[in-house]
């Protein structure tokens, strides 16, 4: 098996992959990248079992009458979102509320944080997937699924606190974070790219999100129940790891 995990920023730059290729109980990091445009995404995309990105993969049901109601002039279905309350369900989908629910991280919003830019690529790199591929079920059913690494890790028992940055003080806990992964995933074979992954974090984002690519190819996530599975179809839906670190080179 091959996963492929894509930390995905608004633009070319920051934008990082990683691919993972798993056998006999071993994974190896056989691709690690920077900067990486569409094509070369969509290229990568084709030649995987699975690819997770960090990135969301549609908006609230809600926003749509909303902002369709606000521009043919329609009241009843703008007004039905007045309130903190009601602009919540605009903000955020059912599986970013299961999310916090499950691990106390609370998303970015897509439709009203920084993460709509990245989310707007992410629309057009689903649609140039589909061109060539067939589209991919927003709920993470067919090829492609929406990851978080900062959730896999909390799951996974893994600190991820402070390490984004540039900074002295978050390459250290970076650096920190890497040699805990690597303690606890002795099977993982970073194929002599570990002082790359120590001075970025992007590229660090794009491996777990690989290796939870592993946990949503063999299954083994969270998936929606019959009361988000309608929402999960539409909107997207997070996959969060349902299996430790030492269960994913299992076959």
């Amino acid at each position: 098996m091959k996963t492929l995990g894509v930390d995905l920023a608004a633009a070319t730059k920051k934008t990082a992959v990683a691919a993972i290729e798993w056998s006999d109980h071993q994974a190896r990091l056989t691709h690690l990248a920077l900067d990486v445009d569409d094509q070369h995404i969509v290229e990568l995309f084709g030649s995987s079992d699975m690819t997770g990105v960090d990135c969301p993969v549609g908006w609230p049901d809600a926003l749509i009458p909303f902002l369709t109601g606000h521009l043919d002039n329609i009241a009843a279905p703008v007004l039905e979102h007045d309130g903190i309350a009601g602009r919540r369900l605009l903000a955020y989908r059912d599986t970013d509320r299961f999310c916090t629910a499950r691990t106390g991280l609370i998303p970015l919003s897509v439709s009203a944080d920084r993460l709509a830019h990245p989310a707007m690529r992410c629309a057009v790199i689903q649609a140039k997937i589909a061109q060539l591929h067939g589209p991919q079920p927003r709920d993470g059913s067919g090829r492609l699924a929406e990851v978080y690494p900062a959730a896999s890790l909390k799951i996974w028992g893994l600190n991820g606190r402070g390490y984004k940055g540039r900074g002295a003080p978050e390459s250290e806990r970076l650096g920190l974070l890497l040699a805990a992964l690597e303690e606890r995933a002795p099977w993982l074979d970073l194929g002599g790219d570990r002082d790359r992954l120590t001075s970025s974090d992007d590229l660090f984002d794009a491996v777990i999100a690989s290796l939870t690519a592993r946990a949503v190819a063999r299954r083994r996530t969270l998936l929606p129940d019959i009361a988000h599975a309608a929402a999960a179809r539409s909107e997207g839906w997070i996959h969060l790891p349902g299996c430790t670190l030492d269960e994913l080179p299992l076959q």
